[in-house]
């Protein structure tokens, strides 16, 4: 397994070079000019002359990408034309909300998903079975932005001065602030470098943060906030996971060794959850593995529609200012993610399965 994972990751570097590579070209084939994107009418032939003169841009474009993959190498994605600031402080800042949405969404697509999918499977052809892929076609239809909208619209305004009433937008309500979990425990950490940013990044999983330090009044309108836009994105992955654990759970369901099992005279339950769903898992963690892709897409828009300082309104901001380093950093790290993501799907097939050897 080690030596799978050594290969596999290996084998992900000249991908992430050429997607580095290609970021790096097309987010420069993008029209228009970053000084008039930014300064607007004060973007003069002078001011623009500086501007490419301080930021690289009148170099040669092989230049550049030769100077910006040796900056990469060091860990240096270098700093923001339009907010003047380094890179990686601003990915420490907004990606820990667009990780903590799509899990989520993760959580609820598997908890509602798998459950209904062995549900439909168990009741084939029953009303239960009906409605359960009546629902999950509709829910594969229904695009993220105008779900959003609608969950939006009906839980704040409709249900406005109910018990159901939830939060539109935003991360945390106004006058909620959350401390870091290493200034509660009173760590001595360092005032920069990685290990810093390792520490800010988890402290600004709000959810995380305020469960390890016992903050529920954080962790509850954290929880709140978060409720609307994870059930939005989670419906699209929800269904479709739901649909193939149905499709699994029935070609499982038909094979010898589970007639053998009823046979033995074991309760339908331990060969449903035991027998059955183990060796169904396996085309089901693939799916999942392909939607959790999806979900970190998904998030980006999600993002827009409910108001949340994560990726997808800051990656949107810097198309439109042609903010070149934002766009190639956020593209770098959402593909190193994918890898992970991989690597784990194939490791997972280990443990359901320890007959499966991986080469």
């Amino acid at each position: 397994m080690i030596q799978y994972s050594i290969r596999r990751i290996l084998a992900s570097f000249p991908v992430l070079l050429g997607i580095l590579i290609a970021t790096f070209i097309l987010a420069r084939l993008i029209p228009g000019d970053p000084c008039k994107a930014i300064l607007g009418e004060k973007a003069t032939q002078e001011v623009c002359a500086q501007f490419a003169e301080r930021y690289g841009l009148n170099k040669p474009i092989y230049v550049q990408l030769g100077i910006y993959m040796g900056n990469v190498l060091r860990g240096d994605f270098g700093n923001s034309i339009r907010f003047s600031r380094p890179v990686t402080v601003i990915l420490v800042e907004r990606l820990p909300t667009t990780v903590e949405l799509g899990l989520s969404a993760l959580t609820i697509a598997l908890l509602v998903g798998i459950p209904a999918g062995i549900l439909s499977a168990i009741k084939r052809n029953s009303v239960l079975d009906v409605v359960t892929m009546v629902g999950a076609n509709i829910g594969v239809s229904m695009p993220v932005y105008w779900l959003g909208l609608m969950l939006a619209y009906f839980f704040a305004l409709v249900l406005k001065d109910t018990p159901f009433w939830l939060p539109p937008s935003g991360r945390l309500s106004p006058g909620v602030t959350v401390v870091p979990f290493y200034q509660v425990w009173g760590w001595t950490v360092p005032e920069t470098g990685f290990w810093r940013g390792v520490l800010d990044f988890v402290g600004r999983l709000y959810l995380f943060n305020s469960l390890i330090t016992g903050n529920w009044k954080v962790f509850r309108d954290a929880l709140t906030h978060l409720i609307l836009p994870a059930v939005a994105l989670s419906t699209i992955p929800m269904s479709i996971i739901a649909r193939m654990t149905r499709s699994s759970m029935l070609e499982v369901l038909r094979l010898d060794y589970i007639r053998t099992a009823r046979a033995k005279g074991l309760t339908e339950r331990l060969v449903i959850l035991k027998h059955a769903l183990r060796n169904a898992l396996l085309p089901i963690v693939t799916v999942v593995g392909i939607q959790v892709g999806n979900l970190f897409a998904g998030a980006v828009l999600t993002e827009t529609i409910f108001g949340l300082a994560g990726v997808g309104s800051i990656l949107f901001e810097a198309i439109t200012a042609r903010d070149f380093p934002i766009i190639q950093a956020f593209t770098v790290v959402i593909a190193i993610g994918y890898v992970v993501i991989n690597l784990l799907v194939d490791l997972s097939y280990v443990f359901i399965d320890p007959r499966i050897r991986l080469e």
